[in-house]
């Protein structure tokens, strides 16, 4: 499968850097006859966009899709591949000039230049950025509406930004709210305010910091997914990893001991039910029917201004390295989005499979 690509009957390829004229995406097999709710996916995008408040990065962009194919005369969709742009406005490639040589730590700087040498667009990460999660996200945003006409809910929230915990919710009747654009993504608002501050420390000391956001699904059937390499964890986590920043996934709340971690069956209306879901709704790859819960897990944005050690490539001597720019102290909150929309492509994808 193509590095920029994902999904089988419904396959989605992003294209761009964060400092090129535009970024955006080609989503093919999307159903023909949909009417899009424009105004539900341009909120969805602000939620994701970069200068909306204070922990996020400054650089402001309008992240408005245009559409280039897809629709027909009546703005549904027609079959044909649905390509979107999104143009980037505010870059500034002079907060770059340096690292061509200077691999910053922790980005894919280094990795980079051992893949594609001197050609790879290193300004604001070129393809390795976030940046391209926007039309990661407007894909996403389409996802979500399908499933939400087959009674299908995507919601998440920040479960943790350093050691900061958000309330953990009944994963067998979840109940999370969907999120506005501005929202602070969290269940209890006073740890929301000292995340808020977590974010603030690190960001005066010049630093980043780590964190965590759980996904919920409702309404997904039970019998999709299958074992070993089909399995529904797999696919979810295949895609979730094409994220930046992304570097782990736990699926469900496991419990120390089998006889707690066992999610026992009961009769409910009569019907046999598991009465808990420490298995996260898959078992042996398959949904269960119960709501499809998961952690991902994200490290602490690479650029701080802190001074770090590199090397310079060209001279082959150590160096130190200070960033300036405009970049996230914390990736989390922004990051809400980009996994609910993630899950819907995959999610998407198999229904229609």
């Amino acid at each position: 499968m193509p590095d920029f690509s994902i999904g089988d009957k419904l396959r989605v390829t992003i294209f761009g850097q964060s400092h090129g004229p535009a970024v955006g995406c080609v989503i093919d097999g999307f159903p023909a006859g949909q009417a899009i709710d424009w105004n539900a996916v341009n909120a969805f995008l602000v939620r994701r966009a970069p200068g909306q408040n204070a922990w996020s990065t400054p650089r402001k962009e309008a992240d408005a899709p245009e559409i280039v194919s897809g629709l027909n005369e009546a703005g549904k969709t027609c079959g044909a591949p649905i390509t979107a742009l999104i143009r980037n406005t505010n870059t500034r490639s002079q907060d770059y000039p340096d690292l061509v040589h200077l691999p910053r730590p922790g980005h894919a700087d280094f990795a980079a230049t051992l893949k594609y040498g001197d050609a790879w667009d290193y300004r604001g990460g070129g393809f390795f950025s976030a940046r391209l999660t926007a039309p990661l996200c407007f894909a996403g945003a389409l996802c979500l509406q399908y499933l939400s006409e087959k009674g299908i809910r995507v919601s998440a929230h920040i479960a943790r930004i350093g050691g900061i915990l958000d309330a953990v919710p009944d994963t067998a009747r979840p109940a999370l709210p969907l999120y506005e654009a501005g929202a602070f993504p969290v269940i209890d608002p006073g740890q929301g305010e000292k995340m808020k501050q977590e974010i603030e420390n690190a960001r005066q000391m010049g630093d980043s910091v780590d964190g965590s956001v759980r996904c919920i699904v409702t309404g997904f059937p039970a019998g999709i997914g299958g074992p070993y390499f089909g399995g529904l964890e797999g696919k979810l986590s295949q895609a979730l990893f094409g994220i930046p920043a992304m570097k782990g996934i736990l699926f469900g709340d496991p419990q120390t001991h089998g006889s707690e971690n066992n999610d026992v069956y009961g009769i409910e209306s009569g019907k046999a039910i598991a009465l808990t879901n420490h298995a996260g709704g898959i078992l042996g790859g398959i949904s269960t029917g119960l709501p499809l819960h998961f952690t991902v897990s994200f490290k602490p944005t690479p650029s701080i201004a802190r001074p770090q050690q590199t090397v310079n490539l060209q001279t082959m001597e150590e160096s130190a390295l200070s960033l300036q720019g405009r970049h996230d102290p914390c990736v989390v909150p922004r990051a809400v989005p980009v996994v609910e929309a993630v899950t819907a492509l995959v999610l998407t994808d198999l229904l229609l499979q």
